[in-house]
């Protein structure tokens, strides 16, 4: 057996398509990567950007999972910030009973915003 390769899928939208079209993309995509002897398949998740769909990577993970039946299905990765820890864990846990050994979280760390300063006038009427 050679190097395990692995694919890490944004599910980027095709200029001029919908959102949409991404996600049925990256499901094709897994399809034909469990096909080519692809070990893992890694699932972003990204906010705020119209070319890319990969904003909620557990449903994904479940379709994808649903659509293949070997190559192991994870996150890559799950950021913990824009999350509750106890939901991201019970999640994956479903994940995990739906399709045994086959599910992999992944985490990370997003930029928190700052809060905006108040400004001085805001501070002055609070009181």
């Amino acid at each position: 057996m050679g190097i395990p390769i692995s694919v890490l899928d944004l599910s980027p939208v095709p200029s001029g398509a919908p959102a949409s079209q991404a996600l049925h993309d990256t499901v094709e995509l897994a399809r034909t990567a469990e096909a080519a002897g692809y070990r893992r398949y890694w699932l972003a998740e990204h906010h705020g950007i119209a070319s890319v769909a990969s904003s909620a990577p557990e449903v994904m993970i479940a379709a994808v999972a649903s659509a293949t039946t070997t190559i192991r299905v994870g996150s890559g990765g799950i950021m913990l910030p824009n999350h509750s820890p106890l939901k991201v864990a019970e999640t994956f846990r479903a994940l995990a009973g739906l399709y045994p050994d086959r599910i992999d979280l992944g985490l990370g760390r997003a930029l928190v915003p700052t809060p905006a300063p108040r400004s001085r006038c805001a501070a002055r009427t609070r009181r």
